[in-house]
């Protein structure tokens, strides 16, 4: 929520306004940026609470107080502030697994610490169980999101101010077919994603109250539309699929020097185009405004996973993720494993479709989810010691598939027991958050 300018055409010449050839021409060919995959990053997002008792709202003067108290304080990973007050790390690029991990590891060590000075702690949920949206940025970027977003209803202003995310971000890949092929690799995170959805649901409440949905995060993102948080069509060419989608989504809003931004109605950058007004600005924008649940930005930025319990449950939603995607034997197995959700995935691109919405409402109580993501777990544990995962890494995984995996549970399973006060010793855990 808190995107810069995207880079997305950065390297192009500036002109006064671009065409609409001219914005599929430099979609096509820049967000896509094929190579050997190297590098891998992280955005982890998180709730701030007040340290001792959580279910009490943390007024905005002792927000800016601990903010103001963290820019100080030195770290390799850029810290910014969402809308409703929630912190995001965004990693730099990583040649890594484990140099992600230990970058991002330090860092939230430093944070957590500034903040438990001032009585506030970083949590770990998809969705605030406890408190109704409410802004802490009060910028012309999120007055106009706001605006725009509250035409579909309210799931726009919980998304913005009540929302957390583990955003895990892989090169696209290889230009050449393969399992490491950007072809390959954009299929898979869309169908991979869903399981991802289902392995990691950590937000069944909203309002204080059971929303029916395991991941109420992915529902707002499903409520609010296809146009600004929906994914393309996954037919032919990821380049040309996504450059269409940029120019058919609607513009969020027309910024300008001064006063409030213009917040158009069902105004689509096509159309907006052959006006002759945008710029090669408005652009770059205009792809910051876009919330699907795979971003191409030169690389793939995968969305869809709820933020995750404890100080280091980010790591494992990393870990896993990164294994089945830059481990050709990993790649391969996952690539095999999920193709038979496909069928559940049509007609409509996620997460709109019968495959996002079961994995977002059922998580692993789906049979068939349940199955592949205890197959994913186990070709990312067997991958993880060839891309160099250290003990602790190793670990978390196993850990988290024990716990959760294999039995069919998610983090959200645990939320929705302490809420209907379920003996833990029913299930074996420990259910402390």
């Amino acid at each position: 929520m808190s995107d810069s300018v995207s880079d997305c055409t950065n390297g192009a010449e500036p002109r006064i306004a671009v065409t609409e050839a001219e914005v599929e021409a430099l979609v096509r060919g820049i967000c896509f940026k094929t190579g050997p995959p190297r590098t891998v990053g992280v955005e982890v997002e998180w709730l701030v609470h007040e340290l001792r008792t959580p279910q009490l709202p943390v007024t905005p003067e002792r927000l800016e107080a601990a903010y103001a108290a963290l820019r100080d304080v030195p770290l390799r990973s850029p810290l910014t502030v969402e809308p409703g007050g929630q912190l995001e790390l965004s990693s730099p690029p990583a040649a890594s697994l484990m140099e992600c991990v230990h970058t991002v590891s330090a860092d939230l060590a430093a944070v957590r610490a500034t903040l438990r000075e001032q009585g506030l702690a970083l949590v770990g949920m998809g969705t605030d169980p406890w408190h109704t949206p409410r802004r802490f940025l009060h910028e012309p970027r999120y007055d106009a999101m706001e605006s725009c977003l509250d035409r579909t209803g309210p799931a726009g202003r919980a998304m913005m101010c009540t929302s957390a995310s583990v955003q895990v971000c892989l090169d696209a890949g290889y230009e050449e077919p393969g399992p490491l092929g950007h072809g390959r690799r954009w299929w898979l995170s869309h169908t991979l994603g869903a399981v991802l959805v289902a392995a990691f649901a950590n937000s069944p409440l909203l309002g204080g109250a059971p929303t029916g949905w395991r991941s109420t995060r992915q529902l707002l993102w499903m409520e609010i539309g296809a146009g600004r948080a929906g994914g393309p069509a996954m037919d032919g060419d990821p380049r040309a699929a996504w450059a269409r989608h940029v120019l058919d989504a609607p513009v969020m809003c027309v910024r300008r020097g001064d006063g409030a931004w213009e917040v158009p109605d069902r105004l689509t950058f096509r159309q907006w185009t052959r006006t002759g007004e945008p710029t090669r600005e408005d652009l770059d924008y205009h792809l910051t405004t876009l919330f699907p649940p795979v971003r191409p930005r030169g690389h793939l930025e995968l969305r869809m996973i709820d933020a995750q319990p404890g100080d280091d449950g980010w790591i494992v939603p990393l870990a896993v993720t990164t294994a089945l995607f830059e481990d050709p034997e990993a790649a391969e197995f996952a690539y095999r494993a999920v193709k038979p959700l496909a069928e559940r995935a049509r007609p409509l691109p996620a997460p709109h479709n019968p495959l996002w919405i079961d994995a977002a409402r059922h998580a692993l109580t789906d049979p068939e989810l349940h199955e592949t993501a205890v197959a994913c777990f186990a070709a990312a544990l067997r991958a993880l010691p060839r891309l160099g995962a250290d003990d602790t890494v190793l670990e978390a995984v196993t850990d988290y598939r024990d716990r959760y995996v294999l039995e069919g549970r998610t983090p959200a399973d645990d939320q929705l027991d302490r809420l209907r006060g379920t003996d833990a010793r029913a299930h074996g855990k420990d259910l402390r958050p």
